[in-house]
């Protein structure tokens, strides 16, 4: 273990929602800092982001990047849109987004230990990698990659809102409420929705 230099976690969001892209998100952290980090920012603790409070993900988001800049962290994001989901499938396109992310981070391999959440697995060329079942919420590496995440997908979805304000993306975000079934019985598909996720709906 002394040879790893790098704490790297992995997540993503929006596998589930009817609408909309997937994010994945990488967050690279020094072992030493990792092992030495504090996780609460302005009384708010790091954990899983679906289990924390609009408000805390997004001061978490922000001290993610003041961290960046500082130095202290690397971050990578990447995302695949409906359009692609629909041609390649979701698992497909995660796992292209997990390859993207750790590119981007720029880091060799062999001095990474890499943990991801859920079912996400990373190239055999990380050798040390290991996936933890709701692992978002057991490391903060994760979680903070998982607020990342949700944060910047939550952004984006509400911007499309007002493109399509009928289907209040703003509040549930792409995913299937009854409200977004309902949104769609009257409407249809938007160019974001997920076709091979609304087969029924391709003949209204």
């Amino acid at each position: 273990m002394k040879s790893v230099k790098w704490i790297i976690g992995i997540d993503e969001v929006g596998r589930g929602p009817i609408a909309g892209p997937v994010y994945v998100c990488a967050v690279a952290m020094p072992r030493a800092a990792y092992r030495a980090a504090k996780w609460r920012e302005g009384g708010a603790l790091l954990t899983d982001s679906k289990q924390m409070t609009a408000s805390a993900r997004e001061r978490w988001e922000k001290r993610t990047r003041q961290m960046k800049k500082q130095g202290q962290i690397r971050i990578a994001v990447a995302s695949r849109s409906a359009a692609v989901i629909d041609r390649k499938g979701i698992v497909p396109c995660i796992h292209e987004c997990v390859v993207s992310v750790l590119r981007q981070l720029g880091l060799t391999p062999q001095q990474c230990e890499v943990r991801l959440d859920g079912s996400l697995f990373a190239p055999k060329e990380y050798t040390r990698q290991q996936t933890i079942i709701k692992g978002d919420s057991k490391e903060q590496i994760i979680s903070m990659a998982s607020v990342i995440a949700k944060v910047r997908r939550d952004a984006l979805m509400t911007r499309f809102a007002k493109l399509y304000p009928y289907y209040r993306w703003g509040e549930n975000k792409g995913y299937g409420t009854a409200a977004h079934y309902k949104a769609l019985e009257r409407h249809g598909l938007s160019l974001l929705h997920r076709k091979s996720f609304l087969k029924r709906y391709l003949t209204k």
